[in-house]
This record gives structure tokens, sequence and C-alpha cells, in this order.
């Protein structure tokens, strides 16, 4: 009975060291398997984390353009504005030449002071111009901001 308990410890004994090994390569496998996906999700991340600071670079640099743009505009309105307000230059719309009302007919031959077939032109009055030199600033700002926020969705899906 002693040698039937002693076969049955040994054996027993024996089971168990092949279970730990079992396990403890388990153990290994699955922390191996963890440290790959850790690694893989860090790669993953850096690449990410490169993504969005080109498309934050890229956006700095349109942000600038559209910025410079903006100012560039601005800067050429005042001039414009200055040169109406000291009346170096002064705006003038084209009169309709077919309208017989105004009896605003356009010559057939060209004037002999200038190279413009002598069409009749009319001077606005500086506050008009001023205001026309407004919207068009308005306008200006409005499509350089409109191209600012297109890039930047372009950007965003690509």
């Amino acid at each position: 009975m002693v040698a039937l308990l002693s076969a049955f410890g040994a054996a027993w004994q024996v089971q168990d060291w092949r279970y730990t090994s079992v396990l403890e390569r388990q153990a290994a496998l699955h922390a191996e398997a963890a440290n790959q996906l850790s690694q893989a999700a860090l790669r993953q991340q850096q690449v990410e984390q490169g993504k969005r600071q080109a498309l934050e670079h890229q956006l700095n640099a349109q942000d600038q353009q559209h910025t410079r743009e903006l100012s560039d505009a601005q800067r050429d309105q005042a001039r414009l504005r200055d040169r109406l307000a000291t009346a170096d230059v002064r705006l003038s719309v084209l009169l309709d030449a077919t309208d017989s009302a105004r009896d605003c007919r356009v010559p057939t031959a060209p004037d002999s002071v200038g190279v413009v077939h002598a069409t009749r032109r009319a001077q606005l009055d500086p506050a008009h111009a001023q205001r026309i030199i407004a919207i068009t600033d308005e306008g200006d700002r409005g499509l350089i901001a409109l191209q600012a926020c297109q890039a930047y969705v372009r950007a965003l899906t690509h």
C-alpha cells in the first residue's frame, strides 16, 4: 500500500510539474502576445501623432498664407481708399452708348487724344466711390475667409 501511495504521489508530482510547465508556457505566450499588442498600439499611436502633427503644420502654413492674403487685400483697399480721398484716382462708370434717352452715342472713329474709343464715362461721387470700395473690401475678406475654410476642410478630409 505504501508503494501504491508512493507511486500515486510520484505520479501526482509529475502531473503537477507538467501542469505548472504548461501554465508557465501559456503565461509566457500571453505576456508575449500582450507585449506585441502594446507595441503595435504604440506604433499606431506614433503614426497617428505624426499625421496629426503634419496636419497641424499644414494648417498652420495655410493659416499664415490666408492671413497674409487678407492683410495684403486690406492694405490694397486702404491704398485705394487713400487715393480716392486725395482725388489721385477717380472711379467712373461706362454709360450705355445705346441709350437714346440720354443721347450718348459712341463715335465710330477713335478719339485723337487717347486709344479708347471716346466711350462716355461718368465719374462717381467720392463718397459713393468710398462706399463701393468698402463693399468690395468686405467681399474680398469674405472670399479670403471662404478660401481658408475650404482649404481647412480639404486638409482634414485628405
